[in-house]
């Protein structure tokens, strides 16, 4: 990793922007990142609109996001991020299966995707390998990504989880609202959409994950949040 003084210029902190929509973790993070002497939290977020604001005002050096906002996802943000600012840093901090959301996170842009159980030397540790240009993420997330490329057996039967990535990000969101119990007006408005795209997004969800109706669709959602995805 290059010294802080290459990086931000003699004497300047590592300036970070958190976009998170939970107070406390966010004092959390602010408490670790201000134990170590080159890094800060310059700002905060709690969405995708106010975190594209700060970046385009404040300019940080490094972004760590949640998937999980509400409105647009944190992917969102990082593709955002990926078209506009190439050399931008970010790092997805998410209570989320990385199994099912690393991958989306790199695809996206990210350097490194952790998860927020993970303790606190392995957080910083992320952050500084994600400023020094690497990649992080876990044996398992590799191992994950590396499976996407291994084709599933012809004539075999197939299990709607292993379905999972053929998913956009917008019907994933989707999947994980009604395994959550929000019906097709609640998700349209959590997502300021119309009640009819959501119901489109419900028959694609069906149509990809090879789901006869709406109870198997709710069924399945249920099981696959119970594992904890």
């Amino acid at each position: 990793m290059e010294s802080t003084e290459n990086q931000t210029g003699k004497g300047r902190k590592i300036r970070i922007l958190v976009v998170e929509d939970h107070p406390v973790f966010i004092f959390g993070l602010k408490e670790l990142i201000h134990q170590e002497e080159d890094l800060e939290v310059c700002c905060e977020a709690s969405n995708v609109t106010e975190g594209w604001d700060k970046i385009l005002r404040l300019k940080p050096d490094m972004v760590i996001v949640d998937i999980t906002l509400e409105g647009p996802s944190g992917i969102e943000l990082i593709r955002d991020i990926n078209k506009r600012f190439k050399t931008l840093p970010v790092l997805v901090l998410s209570m989320h299966d990385e199994s099912l959301y690393a991958g989306r996170a790199i695809a996206a842009g990210a350097r490194g995707y952790i998860r927020k159980h993970e303790t606190s030397e392995s957080i910083v540790k992320a952050v500084r390998t994600v400023l020094a240009g690497e990649i992080y993420a876990s044996k398992r997330v590799i191992h994950s990504i590396l499976n996407r490329f291994v084709t599933h057996p012809a004539g075999s039967p197939v299990d709607p989880a292993d379905l999972i990535d053929t998913l956009s990000d917008r019907e994933l969101e989707v999947l994980r609202c009604l395994a959550q119990g929000h019906n097709t007006r609640k998700i349209a408005e959590k997502f300021n959409l119309s009640i009819k795209t959501i119901g489109t997004y419900r028959e694609r969800i069906k149509e990809k994950l090879g789901l006869q109706d709406a109870t198997e669709l709710i069924r399945f959602a249920v099981r696959w949040h119970e594992r904890g995805c």
